[in-house]
């Protein structure tokens, strides 16, 4: 459990707005809407679902590899996996319990796991998300299938997953990243 004083939550609120308000407005893959709506829209689904304030900012938060490398809007039209799980992982576990950041580590194994053991989940994939699926690995063979499912925060990375393949919508309406800041950051930083 990491534990924070108000100035801290404050410092860190305030580096999570500056890094979706400087860089949220960039594409979010191939579809008509950017990082920053994708992230809210991320929220919004894990807090109408009932889920804890930690897969809430998780879900938030997911894309923030996204926001830290210098790769490009879309790295996998030029064949780069740019391994956003895991810098985004890496820089959540700096201020996060592993309640937020593990599902983020995990979220594209989550995607090559449900690629492999339920029908018609990678045919409906967007072409920029079979695109990295490719780099990425593909589908999970068993052995790796049985591995990700022994790994803590499994259950978790699958419904971030499935979160994240609903925030697509252009037209969505959604509270602000303030509202999620405010409501959620606290409880998630104490685990």
């Amino acid at each position: 459990m990491i534990m924070t004083n108000p100035a801290s939550a404050e410092s860190l609120k305030q580096e999570i707005r500056r890094l979706y308000l400087d860089n949220g407005s960039r594409a979010y893959g191939l579809y008509d809407l950017n990082q920053l709506q994708h992230a809210l829209q991320s929220a919004q689904h894990a807090e109408a679902q009932g889920f804890s304030a930690g897969l809430i900012m998780a879900c938030l938060l997911h894309d923030v590899g996204h926001m830290v490398h210098r790769l490009g809007e879309a790295p996998a039209e030029d064949g780069v996996d740019d391994q956003h799980e895991d810098l985004g992982a890496q820089w959540l576990a700096e201020h996060f319990p592993a309640e937020v950041s593990e599902p983020v580590r995990l979220h594209v194994a989550a995607k090559r796991y449900l690629c492999a053991v339920e029908d018609g989940y990678e045919a409906s994939l967007s072409r920029d998300s079979a695109l990295s699926l490719a780099l990425q690995g593909g589908r999970m063979n068993a052995a790796e299938q049985k591995d990700f499912l022994n790994t803590p925060s499994a259950d978790e990375a699958i419904a971030l997953r499935r979160i994240d393949d609903r925030a697509k919508d252009p037209k969505a309406v959604t509270h602000s990243i303030e509202v999620f800041l405010d409501r959620y950051l606290i409880d998630a930083l104490q685990g």
